[in-house]
């Protein structure tokens, strides 16, 4: 299977869940291991998404305009809607501990779209359905 340098099994993230063994390696080959310290903002509501996170270990809180909408821990990804689209966050993620998370930035992400129609389509997909759940727990 293909890890992390943390040691996240790549496989078990759901918006990589459809990847093959290589387009996971591929994947793990890129990520960037980063200390992160309680208290850190990991993304700012309405800024610029540049990088796309899963948390290795540690725990955050989900903020929109505010309000706290949830609480993020190991293995729980992050900014891949605003690094797909090119949008603004649309949340405000906060360290509520010290964290490890694996970073791949927007440049690294999109070039691993570019190699592969199959990958892209796939982790495409991944996001939608982010995105739906998001709406749904919106709604709810």
């Amino acid at each position: 299977m293909a890890q992390t340098s943390s040691g996240i099994e790549l496989s078990e993230i759901a918006i990589f869940s459809e990847l093959s063994k290589r387009e996971l390696k591929t994947v793990a080959r890129l990520m960037t291991s980063v200390d992160v310290k309680e208290g850190a903002t990991l993304t700012k509501q309405g800024e610029p998404g540049r990088e796309f996170m899963i948390i290795s270990s540690g725990t955050a809180k989900v903020e929109i305009d505010g309000v706290t909408v949830a609480h993020l821990g190991p293995s729980d990804f992050l900014g891949e809607l605003a690094v797909i689209s090119g949008t603004p966050r649309t949340a405000t993620v906060t360290a509520t501990s010290p964290m490890l998370v694996e970073v791949l930035n927007r440049r690294e992400f999109m070039s691993m779209l570019d190699e592969s129609t199959s990958l892209s389509r796939k982790i495409l997909v991944g996001a939608v359905k982010r995105l739906q759940q998001n709406e749904r727990s919106r709604t709810n």
